[in-house]
Order: C-alpha cells, then sequence, then structure tokens
C-alpha cells in the first residue's frame, strides 16, 4: 500500500514542454494589442494561474471583461498556431505515467489551461479518459485557491495526506499547501527549483524519472516496515 495513493499534476511545463509558447505567444498578444510585451521572466513567473487571471497580473491596464477577452483571443489565436505541432511531452512523462497506473496510483490533472485547450492536447495524446479526474482554471478558482484539489480529493474519495501536487510553479505549491497537500516541486519548467524550494515541497527535481524513482524508494520503504512488524 502506498503512503501516497492519489498523483496530481500541473500540464504545462510538468508534463509537456510548452513553457516557450506560451511566453511566444503572450508577447504577441501584447504587441497586438499595441501593449509593451513583458519579459519572458515576467510571463514564467504567471504561468500557473488562469488565464484571464494571468493577462491581468501581466497588463493591469487591461481591465474590463471586453478588454480580456479581447486579449485572451489574441493569445489563444498565436498559441493554437504554435500548437499545430502539439507540444511534446517531457523525457519519461508517457512511461512513468504508464507505470504509476500499472502500480495502482490514481492520476489526476490541476491546471491553469482552460477545458477546451487540456482536452485539445489530452486527445492529441491519446489520453482523454487516462486520468482519473481533470479540472481546469476556467471551471473552477484558479490557482493558487486549492478549490480545484479539493474538487480533485472529493471525486477521487482520498484524503489531502495520500495526495502529492507536481508542477512547476509557485501556484502549483502554494496551492497544494492550503489544500494539505505534500508537493514535488519540478524544475525544468516555468521556475527554477532555487525559487521553488521557499514552498517547502517534499522533493525538489529536473528530470521527471527522479519522481518514479523516489516513489519507488518510498513504497520499498514501506514495504520493509510492514514486514518488520508482521515479524
Amino acid at each position: 500500500m502506498h503512503d501516497y495513493q492519489l498523483l496530481i499534476f500541473d500540464w504545462d511545463g510538468t508534463l509537456a514542454d510548452s513553457i516557450s509558447r506560451i511566453v511566444d505567444s503572450m508577447r504577441l498578444a501584447a504587441t497586438a494589442f499595441e501593449l509593451a510585451p513583458c519579459s519572458d521572466d515576467a510571463i514564467k513567473g504567471i504561468i500557473g494561474l488562469g488565464l484571464p487571471e494571468a493577462i491581468q497580473a501581466l497588463h493591469p491596464q487591461v481591465r474590463t471583461p471586453a478588454q480580456i477577452e479581447r486579449f485572451r483571443q489574441l493569445y489563444s489565436k498565436y498559441y493554437l498556431a504554435f500548437e499545430d505541432e502539439p507540444s511534446a511531452l517531457f523525457a519519461g512523462v508517457a512511461e512513468s505515467l504508464a507505470a504509476f497506473r500499472a502500480q495502482g496510483y490514481r492520476l489526476a490533472v490541476a491546471t491553469g489551461k482552460g477545458r477546451h485547450g487540456l482536452d485539445r492536447v489530452l486527445a492529441g495524446q491519446g489520453w482523454l479518459d487516462y486520468f482519473d479526474v481533470t479540472r481546469c482554471a476556467d471551471e473552477t478558482a484558479s490557482k493558487p485557491d486549492p478549490l480545484m484539489l479539493h474538487e480533485i480529493l472529493v471525486q477521487c474519495r482520498v484524503a489531502p495526506q495520500h495526495a502529492l501536487m507536481i508542477g512547476d510553479s509557485s501556484f502549483d505549491l502554494q496551492m497544494a499547501a492550503r489544500a494539505g497537500i505534500d508537493s514535488v516541486a519540478v524544475g525544468y519548467g516555468a521556475q527554477p527549483l532555487s525559487a521553488l524550494r521557499a514552498y517547502g515541497p517534499q522533493l525538489a527535481i529536473e528530470e521527471f524519472n527522479e519522481l518514479r524513482v523516489w516513489l519507488a524508494g518510498r513504497a520499498n520503504r514501506q514495504v520493509i516496515e510492514v514486514a518488520k512488524h508482521v515479524g
């Protein structure tokens, strides 16, 4: 029996190598909106938020619902053009997720993407029915509000102490902490591990396969402890 039963993954920058496309799309949308584009680091700093929240964080002068919607449409146009060839999964993701499923873990996605966008990329991977549950920012509260994690826990009937959130942004780790869920910081996505360690993750990784090794080690130690008590 695993101490963790449910693994919850962010999508962009954690499972899929899409950060550069998000940055480029935000910069192009700002230019089309006749705003000065933000720096790459500034844009990476808002990845993980829902799109309306991200737009307002980067460009506070975009205030009204109509302005936000216009910017959102511009961003979506550029992003979909880049996604004509879908973003690749990071090395080790497909194999590790398959192994996690085989080992009995339940799998979920908690993302700042909208539902339409997530379903599109899941369909591209042939994964529409792969995860036990997925939650998107446009159908619940945006990160770092813990609501989407609470909803995932309820749907999966898993207690917070048996869930693990894996993400590449401060919003992922803050959301997990607010939900009472342990976290893993991913350093190959939007934000470096030097910035993420401040949020107290259980593990900090630079390659996805490190998660698989760490979870296997925990499971093995638990088996040994159980055997000791039985003996």
